[in-house]
């Protein structure tokens, strides 16, 4: 049975941790022939995001809680936490719910059919039009400017065999 590490970062989060955590059980327990962990790192949060990870590991055996001393940013934090995880695959997900747990099925079944990474790629926000238009232009700077193939609207969100 494929064991999947789901991997969320955390500051802050306090009105979103327990939804998505929710969310994501409910998504995975529909699924057949799985079992996961939920591995959290918070990065030093001042709120109670802690305190209610803690709730959740404490009734729930799958999830896990890292809680970093300081905040080691966006980057790091999660690095750190993908190090952590134990699953066949990893999947990142965002804790502020703008990555839809929903997909995850579809990531898997991506996985199944040999692919190593599967990659969530936004084509629409809610953020106003003016902002969208500002982070495309962003990416498209970036990448005139890089050696390295950049993927415009990838947060990181998504799916990641474990080699």
């Amino acid at each position: 049975m494929p064991f999947i590490s789901i991997v969320t970062a955390c500051y802050n989060e306090e009105e979103n941790v327990a939804e998505l955590y929710a969310q994501v059980r409910a998504v995975i327990e529909g699924l057949h022939g799985y079992s996961y962990e939920h591995l959290f790192i918070d990065n030093a949060s001042t709120d109670r995001t802690v305190a209610i990870l803690r709730d959740l590991a404490g009734r729930d055996k799958r999830v896990k809680v890292i809680v970093n001393a300081r905040n080691f940013g966006h980057i790091r934090s999660p690095y750190h936490a993908l190090l952590q995880a134990r699953g066949d695959a990893v999947i990142s997900i965002v804790a502020d719910l703008q990555d839809p747990p929903a997909l995850i099925p579809d990531f898997l079944r991506k996985w199944e059919e040999g692919y190593k990474v599967v990659l969530g790629i936004k084509e629409s926000s809610e953020e106003s039009g003016l902002m969208y238009a500002l982070r495309t232009l962003y990416y498209r700077t970036l990448r005139r400017l890089s050696n390295v193939e950049l993927i415009e609207h990838f947060t990181g969100f998504g799916l990641y065999d474990n080699r």
